[in-house]
């Protein structure tokens, strides 16, 4: 999908969701064809003519202001990472809004620098390193203990987005398949404002749309989200049921990578599990 109709679906999908009532229109105003706000509600919530907000959501404007994008933004109620992902795909070769640049095809690495691996396996809790397509680039002994083994899987399967949806043996460990989904779509929605002329990602969701029913109700939706921490639940086929704190950094000199540590909280069996698996 080009990124003019990346936009333009965003645009609309936020538009729905927001009553015209919650925002001072009246909702039997006129047969409404489509939920939420139609287009000439947005733009005078935003301050522009309806003509100027048209061809923004049909991506003929690509030299909208931030002023006008921010209004857009305040109108449809959008967070953070919506902001940020409104931005780049309004203007996909242009800064972004504060923080954060706009994607370009710039190629991922497809490996890590041999001090990351070094780290890596100084680290005794399970740890691993992503690319922005959620392909795993390198990782520890604990991690391969909780998860699978990294080691014999095909570089093309160490993608935890497969893993988790697509590998019925490893997803099945996690019960909440809809927070993995939606995680899922979240990182790739923002990878693919980022980043959309990169091929492997778009050919990654178009295989997820296709055979996982969690992820395509998910994207259809445009869910924005990015997560630096959280708690996972995994079934693990030999410690049982997990409850895991996770937290994800980044490396500031390889912004595309990210670090992912799980941990347990002192004196639970979650500790205990991952003990063991440090010595595995």
């Amino acid at each position: 999908m080009g990124i003019h109709a990346e936009l333009g679906d965003f645009l609309r999908s936020r538009r729905a969701r927001i009553q015209p009532q919650d925002v001072g229109f009246a909702s039997g105003s006129g047969h409404r064809r489509v939920p939420g706000l139609r287009r000439e509600e947005l733009a005078h919530l935003a301050g522009v003519s309806v003509d100027y907000y048209v061809r923004l959501e049909q991506g003929r404007n690509q030299s909208v202001s931030d002023a006008v994008l921010d209004a857009v933004a305040g109108a449809l109620r959008l967070d953070e990472d919506e902001r940020g992902h409104l931005f780049r795909l309004a203007r996909p070769h242009r800064p972004g809004p504060a923080r954060g640049a706009a994607g370009t095809a710039e190629p991922e690495a497809d490996s890590v620098r041999p001090e990351v691996q070094q780290l890596l396996d100084w680290i005794t809790a399970p740890a691993l390193v992503l690319g922005r397509r959620m392909d795993v680039l390198a990782w520890n002994r604990p991690v391969c203990a909780l998860i699978t083994d990294f080691d014999a899987l095909p570089p093309a399967e160490r993608n935890m987005c497969r893993l988790h949806l697509l590998n019925g043996e490893i997803g099945s460990r996690y019960p909440n398949r809809e927070m993995i989904a939606r995680e899922a779509v979240g990182h790739l929605r923002i990878a693919a404002g980022r980043h959309p002329e990169d091929p492997q990602l778009w050919r990654l969701v178009a295989e997820l749309i296709e055979h996982s029913p969690e992820f395509r109700r998910h994207w259809e939706l445009h869910t924005v989200r990015t997560k630096s921490y959280g708690i996972k639940h995994i079934n693990h086929p030999d410690a049982g049921p997990l409850a895991l704190t996770y937290e994800i950094t980044h490396f500031p000199q390889d912004p595309e990578l990210a670090l992912l540590v799980y941990t347990a909280a002192p004196g639970t069996p979650e500790e205990d599990a991952l003990r063991l698996m440090a010595k595995a």
